[in-house]
C-alpha cells in the first residue's frame, strides 16, 4: 500500500500543541519541513508515473533538521509525535553512539535498518520514516582535540551520505543471520538477492544542546554592544538563534558538507516554573494521570491541590532538567508515600502545599 500524505502545517502544529507544552517556534518549523518534506515525496512519487526520467532530475534540497535546546524540553517527543501523526516509522539514536564503537558506518546504517523493524519488515514504508539523532553536538571536531577527532569527523561524513541519498543495504554485513540466510539463498538459487533501503525520502532531525556555541553568539553580539558586562550567558531563545550562523557550526567543528545538509534549523527553550506547571496540568501523558493510575493501583485516590502543583514546579524549574526534573520531584516526594500508604486501608490522599513543603516521614 502506498504511504500517503495530507496534512497542512497548522494541523500537525495543533496535534503537537496537545502533547508538548510551549517550543511555538519550533513546532510550526517542524510542521512545514515535515509537510514539505512529504510533499514533495508525494510529487515525485506521481511524477515517476507520467515521467520517470523527469523525476529523477528534479532537484531538492532536504527538509533536514537542527533543533538546537536544553535536555527535557520536548525535542524528542515532538518528532515521536509527528512521526505517530502522519503514520511513518520513527528511529531514536543518540550520536555519541556511533564514535565510541570505532566501526562507524554499520552503526550509522543500523538506523536505517531500524526504521524497517519499526515498520513490520514494510520496506517502502520504511523509506519515508524520520530518524532523529540526539547529541549531535558531541561529534563536532574540535581543533584542538586529538584521538577522539576521527571518529567525530568519520561519523559527520557517514551521516552526510545518508542525510542525502543513499542505498543502505537490508542486510548488515555484520550481521551473521544475514549472512547466512545471503549463503542458503545463494545455494538454492545461485543468486543471493541484495535488497536496499534508498534513504531518499527519509528525514533527518539532529539536536543537541551546544552550550559552547550558545556562550560563542551571545559573546559576539554583546561585543557589539557598547557598555557589555560580562555576565552569564543568556538562555538559546529564538531571538538569539536567529543570530547562528552556517559559519559558527563549522567553527563548532562540523564539516560545511554536514552543516549544509540541515537547512531548517530552529531553537527550543528552557522551561520555566509556570512551562512545568503547565505541564503537569495540561499536556496529554501527563504525570498527574501517570501518579494517579500508579496510586489507584493500590487503591488510592490522589489528587492535587493547585498550590502543591505551583511549589512542584518550582523544584522541577531548580532541577535545570526540563520536564525531567518533574520526574525527580515527584519521585522523591511519592517514594514514601507508596511504601507506607499501599495495603494501609488509606483511599485518598489529597496533595497540599503543606504535604509537599514537610512531607511527613
Amino acid at each position: 500500500h502506498d504511504f500517503d500524505f495530507n496534512f497542512l502545517p497548522r494541523d500537525i502544529k495543533a496535534h503537537l500543541d496537545r502533547f508538548v507544552i510551549q517550543q511555538d517556534e519550533a513546532k510550526k518549523v517542524l510542521a512545514i519541513a515535515v509537510c514539505d518534506h512529504y510533499n514533495h515525496a508525494k510529487y515525485l512519487r506521481q511524477l515517476r508515473k507520467e515521467n520517470a526520467a523527469q523525476a529523477d532530475e528534479v532537484e531538492y534540497a532536504k527538509q533536514n533538521v537542527i533543533l538546537v535546546g536544553p535536555t527535557g524540553v520536548g525535542k524528542t517527543y515532538l518528532i515521536k509525535h509527528i512521526a505517530e501523526l502522519i503514520g511513518v516509522p520513527f528511529v531514536k539514536a543518540d550520536a555519541t553512539k556511533f564514535s565510541e564503537t570505532g566501526y562507524v558506518g554499520g552503526d550509522v546504517e543500523d538506523l536505517v535498518r531500524e526504521l524497517v523493524q519499526q515498520a513490520d519488515g514494510d520496506v517502502h514504508l520504511a523509506q519515508f520514516g524520520i530518524i532523529y539523532i540526539d547529541e549531535i553536538d558531541k561529534i563536532a571536531a574540535s581543533g584542538n582535540m586529538i584521538g577522539r577527532d576521527v571518529s567525530g569527523r568519520g561519523v559527520q561524513t557517514t551521516l552526510l551520505k545518508l542525510m542525502e541519498e543513499t542505498e543502505v543495504p537490508l542486510r548488515s554485513m555484520n550481521d551473521l543471520q544475514g549472512q547466512l540466510q545471503a549463503a542458503f539463498e545463494f545455494q538454492k538459487r545461485g543468486k543471493s538477492k541484495r535488497e536496499t533501503i534508498s534513504t531518499r525520502h527519509i528525514l533527518f532531525v539532529v539536536s543537541g544542546a551546544f552550550e559552547r556555541l550558545k556562550q560563542e553568539v551571545a559573546r559576539r553580539i554583546s561585543q557589539g554592544q557598547i557598555g557589555f558586562s560580562a555576565g552569564p550567558a543568556p538562555a538559546m531563545d529564538n531571538e538569539l538563534f536567529q543570530q547562528v550562523t552556517t559559519q559558527d557550526f563549522v567553527e563548532y567543528g562540523f564539516e560545511p558538507e554536514f552543516i549544509g545538509r540541515l537547512p531548517v534549523r530552529v531553537a527550543c527553550q528552557e522551561l520555566n516554573a509556570d512551562d512545568l506547571y503547565k505541564i503537569m496540568k495540561f499536556s496529554e501523558g501527563s504525570l498527574l494521570r501517570q501518579y494517579e493510575r500508579a496510586f489507584r493501583a493500590y487503591g488510592i485516590e490522589i489528587s492535587f491541590e493547585d498550590e502543591a502543583l505551583r511549589l512542584m514546579a518550582t523544584a522541577a524549574a531548580r532541577e535545570k532538567t526540563g520536564a525531567r526534573g518533574l520526574l525527580t520531584v515527584f519521585e522523591k516526594l511519592f517514594r514514601d508515600y507508596k511504601y507506607h500508604l499501599a495495603g494501609s486501608g488509606l483511599s485518598q490522599l489529597r496533595v497540599t502545599a503543606e504535604l509537599v513543603n514537610e512531607p511527613r516521614q
